[in-house]
């Protein structure tokens, strides 16, 4: 009896990672500052929030963007995904640490508890963190590589610093939790003592603490001049055509 072949199956290579960890593309620095000054030409003003950085992070990079409730997984590129952060510093590149909103968490509609500041610290502390983790461990699922990319910007978008760090759960022995005047939730490092969370019980805002790593991407930029809208939409060659009034209010 003749024996039995294996059957021939294509290949598969695994997803590697999109760059190594905080070491972005060698064109990265330039797309980005082109981005900013398109920004600054076209919008007129300062303002960049969480939906643009993300929008022009992908760009950067060459993802696609997909924004998403949970917020870590806004940007994608095959196995990997980040969440995007943006924080506003008067000197960006000598910030060495940030805080960073992660979203609403409630123990009251997680669990069903009834919060107040005479609440068991710890106990509502630990719950902030299991909300929180949930979150990273359902994003976990779907991208092996998860990151988060954090852009600390001036006021007027001259100068920003960027870094990534990857997206980690919390081991919640690790931490003490206390509440402060101001009748919020604070979470410290047992081993350390430093200061990594703050929770709102008014709102369930969740921040965390973050250090800035020692070496990170600094840009500056040189302000361009607001580009002219009438001349702008004269070189388009906009129209009365372009526009169709598909109901009229008087």
């Amino acid at each position: 009896m003749a024996k039995s072949k294996s059957p021939k199956l294509r290949k598969v290579k695994k997803s590697s990672f999109a760059f190594p960890l905080n070491k972005f593309p060698q064109q990265f620095p330039y797309e980005l500052g082109k981005e900013l000054i398109y920004l600054l030409a076209t919008r007129g003003k300062p303002i960049l929030e969480g939906g643009d950085w993300e929008h022009i992070f992908a760009n950067c990079i060459g993802a696609q963007w997909k924004p998403s409730n949970v917020g870590l997984d806004d940007v994608v590129m095959g196995n990997t995904a980040w969440g995007a952060k943006t924080v506003k510093a008067t000197n960006p590149s000598s910030q060495d640490k940030i805080r960073l909103i992660s979203g609403r968490n409630s123990p009251t509609f997680s669990f069903g508890k009834k919060i107040d500041a005479g609440a068991h610290a710890l106990a509502i502390g630990n719950n902030v963190l299991d909300i929180y983790n949930k979150r990273v461990a359902d994003a976990q699922k779907k991208f092996k590589n998860l990151r988060t990319v954090v852009l600390i910007k001036s006021k007027d978008l001259l100068e920003v610093k960027v870094f990534e760090f990857k997206t980690v759960n919390y081991k919640k022995n690790l931490f003490k939790w206390a509440w402060n005047k101001r009748k919020n939730l604070e979470g410290f490092e047992k081993k350390t003592g430093e200061h990594r969370f703050t929770w709102q019980p008014h709102g369930s805002q969740f921040t965390i603490i973050e250090d800035v790593p020692p070496k990170c991407l600094v840009i500056k930029i040189k302000k361009p001049n607001t580009l002219d809208k009438k001349k702008a939409l004269s070189d388009l060659g906009v129209d009365k055509s372009w526009i169709t009034v598909i109901q009229k209010n008087g």
